[in-house]
């Protein structure tokens, strides 16, 4: 239970906060633990950093999967990939994912976070390729920049608003830049 409690706090501060606010710290005074105890949980912030990949993230991309499973056509599941992704952005688990991807964190925590990224771009390889891409696995890695790029400019609460920033995604996703 206090594991869970702390990794409820690590959200909270990730997402109020960034990864600036994820302090041994601040997470013994949300939890109401001594800093000390804090400790015997969690060695490091990337320790705490990489549960929360372990944590989250499985249940963010399930959720995309989901959204996808549920379109018909491989361009019904494109469109999908990109709005469910987009939609998750004021979810608490997402903002702290996205915040822990832009922190300083050591090569595990990087390369859990990368193998997790690789697990989701993989989701929409199949789609791509059924609509013709000689190359899917590379149009999936760029399709993912565009959300990513959708993502963070929803984040910066960009001048559009997040539902004008997600129709730009999909239509850039499914029409390219021809407009």
């Amino acid at each position: 239970m206090q594991r869970g409690a702390l990794l409820e706090a690590a959200r909270s501060l990730l997402s109020e906060g960034g990864t600036e606010a994820l302090t041994f710290p601040a997470l013994a005074e949300r939890t109401g633990l001594a800093r000390s105890s804090v400790y015997e949980y969690f060695r490091s912030r990337a320790a705490v950093v990489e549960e929360l990949c372990a944590v989250d993230f499985p249940v963010w991309a399930a959720e995309v999967e989901a959204a996808m499973e549920e379109a018909g056509t491989p361009e019904a599941k494109v469109e999908a990939y990109v709005r469910r992704q987009l939609a998750l952005v004021g979810d608490r688990r997402h903002r702290a994912v996205v915040a822990i991807s832009a922190g300083e964190l050591d090569a595990g925590a990087r390369e859990k976070i990368r193998a997790a990224h690789g697990g989701l771009i993989g989701m929409v390889v199949e789609a791509l390729g059924a609509l013709g891409h000689q190359q899917p696995r590379l149009a999936a890695v760029l399709l993912q920049g565009v959300v990513d790029a959708a993502v963070r400019r929803i984040e910066l609460g960009a001048a559009e608003d997040p539902e004008g920033i997600t129709e730009a995604a999909v239509a850039m996703a499914l029409g390219g830049v021809r407009g």
